[in-house]
Order: C-alpha cells, then sequence, then structure tokens
C-alpha cells in the first residue's frame, strides 16, 4: 500500500525507480543529521508523546541515511500515465496467473479459514499480494528507516505526513521487538509483502498464525489475514460481486470524467444505456469505469467490493488489474483442484 505520489502512475515510477543509477563517483550517503532543529523537535516529540529515550532516538536517528535518490524520485513525474491495456499486460501475465495458484495451494489451509472468518474470497487476497510486490519478490530495496527519514526531514512537499510515518515506524518496532535499523521497503517506505505503510501495519496488521507476531514479510496467514482484515474494514460486502463488463449503444460517458466513487446506482447506469448483468438490486452503488483499449474504450461497472480495493490503492487500473488477476487465478485454481491439471503442467502448455 505505497503512497506518493498518485498511485495511477505508480508502476511508470517503479520503473523509473529501477532505472535511475547512482551519480558516478557519488559519495556515500551520511547520518542524518540529528542536530537539526526539525529534527531535534522530532525527538523531543517521541519522547513526550511516547515515553521514547532521546539517547536511544539520537542512536538510531544518527544511522538513518539521507538519500538523494528517493527525493529525485518523488520530484520526477511519470514520463507517460499508462492506460488499461498496458497496466493490464504487465500485471494480467502468465507468469502471475501461474504464481498466484502455486500461492493459493501453498497456502491452500489458511486461506479457506481466513476467507470463511472474513468473507473475502482468497482469490483477492492473493491477487493483491501479485500485484502489489509479485507475490513477495519485489518488495522494495531501501532500508524503511533511511526512506522514511528522507522523506520526513528532505522532502518539504510531504513533510508533514512522512514524520508521522516515521514516528508510527518507531512505535511499530519498538511493539514488535525489531531493530528498526533492519526492514526494508518501497522508497516511500511501505513494507512486507502487501506493502503497508507503517500506520496502517499498526492499525490493519494481524496475527493469523497465532505466534504473538504480525509478519508480513513471510508468506503465511499473518499477511493474508491482514489483508483481509483492511477489506472488511473498508468495507467489504461478502458474497457481493466485485466488477461487470458493460456495453452501452448510447453516447457514451467522457473517460477523463471517471472517479474512484460510487456515484451512480445500477438503475441510474441502466437508464443512461448502460447494459450489464448483476445480481445486486437496482439501488446497489455502482461506479462507471473506463477500461481504455488500443482502438477504444470499454466499459465496465464497479460495486462496493471494487471501491473497497481502491482504498487499497486510489488507482481504477490497480484495481481493475486485481479484480481480473483474482478471477484468472481463481479459474486456473478451480481447474486444477478438479483434476485438469497440475498448475506447472498447464504453464509448460502456455494456457
Amino acid at each position: 500500500m505505497r503512497i506518493p505520489p498518485p498511485r495511477a502512475a505508480l508502476a511508470a515510477l517503479l520503473m523509473l525507480a529501477a532505472a535511475v543509477p547512482a551519480a558516478p563517483g557519488a559519495p556515500r550517503s551520511t547520518g542524518l543529521d540529528v542536530t537539526r532543529p526539525e529534527v531535534k523537535q522530532f525527538i523531543a516529540g517521541m519522547h513526550h508523546d511516547y515515553g521514547f529515550s532521546r539517547q536511544e532516538l539520537l542512536k538510531v536517528l544518527r544511522d538513518a541515511e539521507p538519500q538523494a535518490r528517493i527525493i529525485d524520485i518523488m520530484q520526477r513525474p511519470a514520463e507517460t500515465a499508462l492506460q488499461w491495456y498496458q497496466y493490464r499486460t504487465r500485471f494480467l501475465t502468465e507468469e502471475r496467473i501461474a504464481g498466484g495458484v502455486a500461492v493459493w495451494q501453498q497456502n491452500r489451509e489458511a486461506l479457506q479459514a481466513i476467507e470463511r472468518d472474513s468473507g473475502v474470497p482468497a482469490q483477492y487476497l492473493v491477487a493483491i499480494t501479485g500485484v502489489e510486490t509479485f507475490y513477495g519478490r519485489q518488495v522494495g530495496g531501501y532500508r524503511v528507516l533511511d526512506a522514511l527519514a528522507t522523506l520526513a526531514f528532505d522532502y518539504p512537499p510531504r513533510a508533514e505526513y512522512f514524520r508521522k510515518e516515521l514516528a508510527q515506524f518507531l512505535l511499530l518496532a519498538r511493539e514488535e521487538h525489531l531493530d528498526p535499523r533492519e526492514p526494508k521497503g518501497s522508497y516511500a517506505g511501505a513494507m512486507g509483502i502487501p506493502q503497508f505503510m507503517p500506520s496502517s501495519y499498526r492499525r490493519y496488521a494481524v496475527d493469523g498464525s497465532g505466534d504473538g507476531r504480525r509478519d508480513l514479510w513471510t508468506y503465511g496467514p499473518d499477511v493474508f489475514a491482514s489483508i483481509a482484515h483492511y477489506l472488511r474494514e473498508q468495507g467489504w460486502h461478502p458474497g457481493e460481486p466485485v466488477l461487470a463488463d458493460a456495453c452501452n449503444d448510447m453516447p457514451p460517458d467522457d473517460p477523463a470524467a471517471a472517479t474512484a466513487k460510487l456515484a451512480d446506482t445500477v438503475d441510474s447506469l441502466r437508464e443512461r444505456g448502460y447494459r450489464f448483468d448483476t445480481t445486486l438490486p437496482g439501488s446497489a452503488a455502482a461506479m462507471l469505469v473506463p477500461a481504455a483499449l488500443e482502438n477504444g474504450t470499454a466499459w465496465r461497472v464497479g460495486y462496493q467490493n471494487f471501491y473497497v480495493i481502491t482504498r487499497y490503492n486510489r488507482s481504477l487500473l490497480y484495481a481493475m488489474a486485481v479484480s481480473d488477476l483474482a478471477d484468472a487465478i481463481a479459474a486456473r485454481y478451480k481447474a486444477a483442484e478438479a483434476g485438469s491439471g497440475r498448475p506447472d503442467a498447464l504453464v509448460a502448455q502456455g494456457q
């Protein structure tokens, strides 16, 4: 759950982050200057509000290494805005589908229990990890301490937000008995397989395995139970659909006007000429979702559960990718479970 910049541009920015090399001969980053007034004020606030030792905070923050590259990434807008057909191609791949099936099979019992208790189908829990971090392969290579300290004290546009996240991270490290110098994550400080920011980690992460810890870096019940908890807290409706394809014989809406808001109902969209199948009543909240193709625009209808996925990431493209990947994983998993073939055999056949 990475935060700024806007998530619709996230994929392009992550590619940019990977492509920006360190400047030739650039000196190694030095520790954070703890004599700066804003740093001293932060330390005083953590001591006063949360009882942290000033000396321990000084030791930790001196070890934080500001990263100029992070500021560079944050200040560079995405060079291009991805269209749906481009975004879908990146996330709806054979490798991600097969990988999702493998993760589901490896965690079958835990996912069954979490789905039963939360009402969130297993395929969405798996798909979110597939889109966020490619099933844990891309959790980020920045020390969270470095990322948050850099943005908290050297990125004025969002300094207040990131100082709060730095405070939440130090609280999390204390609660989970972590050395704050160790965890790694994204350039914005998002952590673990589900990419929770520190405040979300503290608020939504749960101990799904019963071992007394909330481990989001290792695949297992904690990861899936935490994602399910987040989705339920955001208003997931068990048993309801997520997204439907639609068509329209009348002049369609302007795709550029689409927002991640439940501004319509099933009935109001049908009155405007959109045709789609759903088991929901006419009064059910809905949103119109444009899906840009190479030769036009397809239209889809998102419901409450689609809206909830956009709370995990504000991008409509992201929510569509999660929904479509979840459908593909579920179809493959059910076929394998029914004896139609093991997932690795299907991969070999190019299916």
